[in-house]
């Protein structure tokens, strides 16, 4: 049992990882693709809005689908389909295969979130123990490798279908493997090949409970999108920084969540969710307040920085904390917290944007540090549910899954 376990939480991490990398060197190559299609400036928004929406639409679609397949199934087809919706992007040549392939990219990365994310819950369930941050730090190290792919794609002049072609040939095969040793829940956030005692929660999903972690979702990414989207326009514009010093900060932001998401299960089982959401929202909050009063480039890094190690733990506990909060119905509660992953990304450039052009973009930058710390007040739905697990105090196994030479 304790290797079944183990082998389910490295696979699952290996997926993580592989749709780090997928959705890096898309996103970092967003200018290739707009001119290998001629697609206009006043297109493309229309184009990048659709990926969300859609994503959205896939994690809807992905709640009622786990109601007759395990999530292992949908995760595991819809990883190839996000993968060859890639190579898709990097060999058409219209605009209407651009089109199809973003669609078929945005529905599977949309299913792929949501039953990634409810595997994880369903495994921290099983241990007993935070496991979720590790998880979202390979996440992480996939966006630093794929970022540095496309880097070296940029570098080399390489074409779309040559930069795809090779991490697709390399990830897909990969997957397929790792797939086989998906663990699947019991639908209530509780392994099936481990299950956890009954905890007496209800089978349904209210809105109403599930809001505070919808709005805290929504908040964090729209903190994150403001990072991805802005952080080099704002070091240029703002703090009179040279063009290749302006690249540096979302990659150091990467390379904060990860090393944040590394270390961040152990906060957890030590001083509780609850602390650790908390400090992550104060740093968070802390750093955009650095970015706006900024003098210079380098201390506005340095705020970017503060953002990326607050953020990190806010998104990972956000899931955990669905799982915990609806114990009978962990599966549904994740895939309906996953569509405002969507919402914050889609609100988060635009609203950032507008108050720059219309207001300044050092206040715009006040607006996602004032919606970060809205968790603060939110931060009781973080608490440890019956299962006992994320207050520092964890719930009492029979076998120690975690330990052992061969332990991840």
């Amino acid at each position: 049992m304790t290797d079944v376990l183990r082998r389910g939480r490295a696979s699952l991490a290996f997926g993580f990882f592989a749709q780090g990398v997928a959705f890096a060197v898309l996103v970092t190559r967003i200018p290739a693709i707009q001119d290998r299609y001629g697609v206009s400036d006043g297109l493309l928004p229309a184009f990048l809005a659709a990926v969300p929406v859609l994503a959205g639409v896939g994690s809807v679609c992905t709640e009622y689908l786990v109601k007759r397949v395990p999530p292992s199934h949908v995760l595991r087809w819809s990883q190839p389909v996000v993968l060859l919706a890639l190579l898709g992007v990097g060999a058409g040549d219209s605009l209407w295969e651009l089109g199809l392939s973003l669609a078929a990219f945005g529905l599977a990365v949309g299913a792929l979130d949501a039953s990634m994310n409810m595997l994880g819950v369903s495994l921290q369930h099983a241990y007993g123990r935070s496991i979720m941050l590790g998880f979202h730090a390979a996440y992480s190290l996939g966006g630093i490798l794929g970022a540095s792919l496309a880097w070296a794609g940029a570098h080399w002049d390489l074409t779309l279908f040559a930069l795809y072609l090779p991490a697709v040939l390399v990830l897909l095969p990969a997957a397929l493997v790792a797939s086989r040793w998906y663990v699947d829940g019991d639908g209530n956030g509780g392994s099936a090949k481990d299950p956890a005692p009954d905890t007496g929660g209800g089978t349904g999903v209210a809105f109403k409970l599930l809001l505070p972690l919808c709005l805290v979702m929504a908040f964090a990414y729209i903190g994150d999108s403001t990072v991805s989207n802005w952080s080099a326009k704002y070091l240029q514009d703002v703090l009179g920084s040279s063009e290749q010093l302006a690249t540096v900060p979302y990659n150091v932001y990467m390379v904060t969540t990860l090393l944040g998401r590394a270390v961040g299960d152990f906060g957890v089982r030590r001083f509780g969710a609850v602390a650790v959401v908390r400090l992550g929202a104060v740093v968070a909050a802390a750093g955009f307040l650095v970015v706006a009063v900024a003098p210079g480039a380098w201390v506005g890094m340095l705020g970017f920085t503060l953002v990326g190690f607050g953020l990190c733990v806010i998104v990972p506990q956000t899931f955990a904390a669905a799982g915990r909060l609806f114990p009978g119905a962990a599966d549904a509660a994740v895939a309906r917290l996953n569509i405002f992953n969507y919402v914050g990304f889609l609100v988060g450039s635009p609203l950032v944007g507008a108050l720059g052009d219309a207001w300044s973009y050092r206040g715009a930058m006040l607006v996602p540090m004032a919606l970060v710390l809205v968790t603060l007040f939110y931060a009781r739905s973080f608490e440890p549910g019956p299962s006992g697990y994320g207050d520092g105090h964890e719930r009492p196994r029979t076998a120690d899954v975690g330990r052992g030479s061969n332990g991840l």
